[in-house]
């Protein structure tokens, strides 16, 4: 999978599966609405139009299914027609599941994906999934030649033209987006550490003509980011905030994504064990998933001010590591009390959201990272854990979720019941909780939110995918979809217009509305 290139074409042609095994997947129902002159060119001469009707019959999702269609070089495969009301009517996990285990082997394939025009784009999402990109087997390495996948949509329903160039342009930075991010995260970080994650940042910037903002080293001291300074300083490559802006002009409001880029997480000197430690590669994904989804946005074209904050390093042990009972002045001259050096990723996150809003003067602040184990228990192996002082926004997050197929459920947001968890005798607070069966989940979020303070006007989101950023030993690239459809409305892209969360204000009252303004305007 590693040396695949993913093509999205109107048309992928026609081509019999010797030459091209394809891969043919839908909702039974919609596979069955398919005329046999749509396909018939990439399956003749070795399947007739009675196999693929039989083919058909066959299928039983339950919730998938899949039937050869002839030999190893071309197959059908059924997805649910009907998903419970937590899923994404497109079944975007299913999606990438039958592509990895029924895509038939070659140098050049043709997936051929059948849906509603409203499924297109988390259809394609699913399907970069599949494809990592990531290896340093020696037999991959030796592979000079690249395989190519071809995509094709064919839409059922009402809307059934072909997807046009700037919808496919849209597709292909989406799923671009989707398999950086993932390749970011399952690099080892021997290969990915802070210096390597400033080149990918700055690589990104070159294309889109950004010069990021690096601060860097003593410099994060200096300038009183306590919580990224004291989390990275052990580590042999300094730690760093980094930032991205786009700033077009006729913007009217700011937006800053702050992602958390933990390299690599050895717990510090309270340090994780021999069964936990493997995999802490993935730390960082909150921060690729951004820079995935920043590049994707802004190649689409996006009307305000954006700005993706980079919160990097890496929490080592060494003897400049910072000890339980250590206390740090963060960037918002709060003092927090050290008492588990491996909650380390909220110390960084509270630096970046407090940048955001006093150096960027960010109306609306989204942080997304894999922040907490107990993410998986809240809210499970495929569902983001939402928190946000806005009850719009957080029915946003969810409907964002199901149109993208980056799935997410909110946790509760309950400050006055749950920040006393936090409680010091020596500092304005800890920065782990004192009850770890008292909503970890919730209070981890709550620890970034206070820096900005629980009476900040602006629109905060935090977003824990500690568990979707990766499926077995494979990172996912989740985060890229869900940003770009929740934030879809501010895009110039049509496509990404269409699965923006509309209508989350329609039952306020006309005072309300006005008052939240700032908060509905992009959903």
């Amino acid at each position: 999978m590693a040396n695949v290139v993913l093509e999205f074409k109107a048309s992928a042609g026609d081509s019999e599966p010797q030459s091209r095994p394809v891969l043919i997947i839908g909702q039974q129902t919609n596979l069955h609405k398919v005329a046999w002159s749509q396909i018939k060119g990439k399956l003749q001469p070795v399947v007739s139009k009675e196999i693929w009707q039989a083919a058909l019959g066959a299928l039983n999702p339950n919730p998938t299914d899949s039937c050869p269609l002839y030999l190893n070089h071309a197959a059908v495969a059924a997805i649910p027609s009907r998903v419970s009301r937590h899923n994404s009517q497109s079944s975007a996990h299913f999606v990438s599941r039958l592509v990895r285990s029924c895509l038939p082997g070659g140098n050049n394939r043709c997936i051929v994906m059948v849906c509603e025009r409203s499924d297109v784009f988390a259809s394609s999402c699913a399907i970069a999934r599949a494809f990592p990109i990531f290896s340093r087997r020696s037999t991959s390495s030796r592979r000079a030649e690249k395989k190519h996948v071809t995509v094709e949509f064919v839409i059922v329903g009402q809307e059934s033209s072909h997807l046009d160039a700037a919808e496919l342009e849209c597709l292909s930075n989406a799923a671009h987006g989707v398999r950086m991010a993932a390749r970011i995260v399952d690099t080892p970080c021997n290969e990915m550490n802070t210096d390597h994650f400033l080149d990918e940042i700055k690589a990104v910037g070159t294309e889109l003509g950004i010069t990021p903002v690096i601060i860097r080293g003593e410099e994060l001291k200096q300038r009183g980011f306590g919580g990224i300074y004291g989390v990275g300083r052990a580590a042999e490559h300094p730690p760093a905030l980094a930032v991205l802006s786009h700033t077009p002009e006729g913007a009217t409001q700011t937006i800053a994504w702050v992602g958390k880029g933990i390299v690599y997480d050895t717990g510090g000197l309270s340090i994780k064990g021999k069964t936990t430690m493997p995999g802490m590669k993935r730390d960082c994904g909150g921060a690729a998933a951004i820079l995935g989804a920043f590049r994707a946005t802004i190649k689409q074209g996006f009307k305000d001010n954006l700005h993706a904050v980079f919160c990097l390093a890496e929490n080592a042990v060494g003897p400049t590591a910072t000890r339980p009972d250590d206390i740090h002045t963060l960037y918002s001259g709060k003092t927090v009390e050290i008492n588990n050096t491996d909650a380390e990723g909220r110390l960084v996150l509270a630096d970046g959201v407090v940048y955001a809003s006093k150096d960027l003067s960010a109306d609306i602040i989204l942080d997304m990272a894999t922040l907490t184990g107990a993410q998986g228990i809240s809210t499970g192996k495929f569902h983001a854990a939402v928190m946000t002082n806005s009850e719009q926004w957080e029915g946003a997050c969810v409907r964002a979720g199901r149109s993208s197929g980056d799935l997410a459920h909110p946790l509760v947001y309950c400050p006055e019941l749950h920040f006393n968890e936090f409680t010091s005798a020596m500092a304005d607070m800890k920065n782990s909780v004192a009850d770890r069966e008292n909503a970890q989940s919730s209070c981890a979020g709550l620890f970034i939110g206070s820096h900005l303070g629980f009476d900040w006007p602006g629109v905060w989101v935090h977003i824990d995918i500690a568990s979707p950023v990766h499926s077995g030993e494979r990172a996912t690239g989740f985060g890229v979809a869900l940003l770009l459809a929740l934030f879809g409305q501010a895009s110039e892209d049509s496509m990404l217009n269409q699965v923006s969360p509309l209508g989350a204000a329609t039952n306020m009252s006309e005072d309300h509305m006005e008052r939240d303004c700032k908060r509905r305007r992009l959903v």
